[in-house]
C-alpha cells in the first residue's frame, strides 16, 4: 500500500486540494446566504447549478481534453474555477452566483476526468482496487477537511473564498510538474439510456433517489444547522461528522453487500433512513446532542444508497457496457442532485428548516415502495458479474471515467474505451427491437407490462 501512495501521491494531493476547496465553498455559500437572511430556495438553486455544471462537464470535458490534452485542459479548468470562486466575492448579485456555480461544477468535472484517466493510465490491472481506494479516501478526506476549516476560521469573510481559490491553485502544481507519461486520448462512452432504463430500472431509481437526497444534503444541511442555532464552528463540525460517516460506512457496507441480496439491502437502508430522519423532520428545534447523533446516523445510511445501486446494476450488465453504465449512473445522479436542492429549498422556505429531513424521509419511503427484491428474476444475471462490492465515491468527487479505476471493469474494455472511437449508434442494438427480452432488474418483469418510465433519469 505504501508503494501505491508513493506512486500516486501527486494525483491524490491534487484530488485532496480540489475537494477541500469544493467542500468549503458549498458550506460557505450556504452559511453566507443564511447570514444575509436569504431563503433556502437560493441556497438550493446554487447547489443545483453546481450539479448542472457537473453534468455538462461530463460531455464538454471529453472534447476539451481531446483538443488540447490533459495537462492544458486541467490547468485551464483549474484557473477558470479559481477565477469563478473569487467572482463570488466581487459580485453580490445572486443570479450571477448561479452562473459562477455552474462554471465551478463544469470545470471541476473536467479536472476529475483528467485525474481519473491519469490514475488508470498508471495503475496496473492488479492494483486498480488499491488505487481506487486511495482515490476515494483522498476525496472524502478533502470534503471533511473543507468543513473543519470553518471550525478553525469561523468568520464568513472574503478570506474563505481566497482560501478556496488557493486550494484550486495548489491542485495545479502536482499535475503541471508531473514527469509521468501523458494519458491516452479519451472518447466518450455511448450512453444508451433506453437500454439501461429497461435493464436496470431499480438501480436507476435508487441512484436518482440518492441524488435527490445527497444533493440536498450538501447544499442545504449547512443552512438547516444554522437555522437550528448552531454557530459557524458547530456547523463545520456537524457537516464534517456527517461526511466522515459516509467514508466510515463504506467498508462494513462492502461486507454486507457481498453476503446479502443487494436489492433487499437497498430497501432496508432506505427504510432505516426514513425512520432515522423522523426526529429531525418532526421537531422544529432539536438539542445539539440529538442533532449530531441523528445526523450522523442518517448520513451512515444515505451514503450507502449510491454504492449499493452501482454494485446492483453491475450484476445485471455485461462487461463491455460497464463504462457506459457508469456514465449513465452518474448522469442520473446528477439529474437528481440538480432537482433535489430546488425542491427541498422550496419546502424549507414555506414549511421551515425541519422539512429538509422530512424531504429525506419521504424519498426514502419512495425507494422502499419502488425497490422490490421479489421482482428481480435474475434472468439477465451476468456470468462474469463482479463478486465483490467496491466502495464508490458519489459524483461530488468522480466523473464518468471513474469506471476506468473500478477493478470490476475488464482491463481490455477500459483500454478500448480510452483509445478507440465509440461505436456508432447505428451499429448499437436497439433495445426497442428486443421486446421479448425480460429484464432481470425490471419491476414488471413477471408480467407483460412495459418497463416503468423514469423520464427524470434521462440525460
Amino acid at each position: 500500500m505504501r508503494q501505491i501512495w508513493k506512486s500516486f501521491r501527486a494525483l491524490y494531493f491534487a484530488s485532496l486540494m480540489m475537494l477541500i476547496g469544493s467542500g468549503l465553498l458549498s458550506t460557505y455559500l450556504a452559511l453566507r446566504l443564511a447570514a444575509d437572511n436569504v431563503d433556502g430556495l437560493w441556497v438550493g438553486a446554487l447547489m443545483a447549478a453546481n450539479y448542472f455544471g457537473l453534468v455538462l462537464g461530463g460531455k464538454i470535458g471529453h472534447r476539451l481534453i481531446a483538443r488540447v490534452g490533459h495537462i492544458r485542459a486541467y490547468s485551464a479548468c483549474a484557473g477558470i474555477v479559481g477565477a469563478a470562486v473569487l467572482g463570488h466575492g466581487l459580485v453580490d448579485w445572486l443570479p450571477a452566483w448561479l452562473v459562477l456555480r455552474t462554471i465551478v461544477g463544469l470545470g471541476m468535472m473536467c479536472q476529475y476526468m483528467v485525474i481519473e484517466s491519469w490514475l488508470n493510465e498508471q495503475a496496473d490491472a492488479n492494483q486498480r482496487g488499491l488505487v481506487f481506494s486511495g482515490y476515494m479516501i483522498a476525496s472524502y478526506l478533502g470534503l471533511v477537511l473543507g468543513q473543519l476549516i470553518l471550525v478553525m476560521h469561523p468568520g464568513l469573510g472574503l478570506e474563505l473564498l481566497m482560501l478556496v481559490a488557493l486550494c484550486f491553485a495548489l491542485c495545479l502544481v502536482p499535475v503541471a510538474l508531473t514527469r509521468r507519461i501523458h494519458p491516452a486520448p479519451l472518447h466518450p462512452a455511448p450512453m444508451e439510456p433506453r437500454f439501461f432504463i429497461k435493464r436496470v430500472p431499480q438501480s436507476l431509481s435508487t441512484v436518482l433517489g440518492a441524488g435527490l437526497i445527497i444533493g440536498s444534503f450538501y447544499g442545504l444541511a449547512p443552512l438547516y444547522a444554522s437555522q437550528q442555532g448552531l454557530s459557524t464552528e458547530q456547523v463545520g463540525l456537524f457537516m464534517g461528522s456527517c461526511i466522515f460517516a459516509g467514508l466510515l460506512v463504506q467498508w462494513p457496507l462492502g461486507w454486507l453487500s457481498d453476503r446479502y441480496d443487494r436489492a433487499l439491502l437497498i430497501r432496508c437502508f432506505a427504510g432505516f433512513l426514513a425512520v432515522a430522519a423522523l426526529p429531525l423532520a418532526i421537531l422544529p428545534q432539536v438539542p445539539l446532542e440529538v442533532l449530531f447523533v441523528v445526523g450522523f446516523l442518517c448520513s451512515l445510511v444515505q451514503f450507502c444508497l449510491y454504492p449499493l445501486a452501482v454494485a446492483f446494476s453491475n450484476d445485471h450488465v455485461e462487461g463491455d457496457r460497464r463504462v457506459s453504465l457508469t456514465a449513465m449512473l452518474l448522469v442520473t445522479y446528477g439529474v437528481g442532485a440538480s432537482i433535489g436542492p430546488l425542491l427541498a429549498g422550496v419546502l424549507m422556505k414555506f414549511l421551515g428548516s425541519q422539512s429538509l429531513y422530512a424531504f429525506f424521509s419521504f424519498f426514502a419511503l419512495v425507494l422502499v415502495w419502488r425497490i422490490r427484491p421479489k421482482a428481480v428474476t435474475n434472468l439477465h444475471q451476468v456470468d462474469d458479474a463482479p463478486l465483490h462490492h467496491v466502495a464508490m465515491p458519489d459524483s461530488m468527487s468522480s466523473s464518468p471515467l471513474v469506471a476506468a479505476l473500478d477493478p470490476r471493469v475488464d482491463e481490455q474494455v477500459v483500454q478500448e474505451q480510452m483509445v478507440q472511437d465509440p461505436t456508432p449508434s447505428s451499429s448499437e442494438p436497439e433495445p426497442a427491437a428486443q421486446p421479448e427480452s425480460v429484464d432481470e432488474d425490471d419491476l414488471t418483469s413477471r408480467d407483460d407490462k412495459p418497463a416503468p418510465d423514469i423520464s427524470g433519469a434521462r440525460p
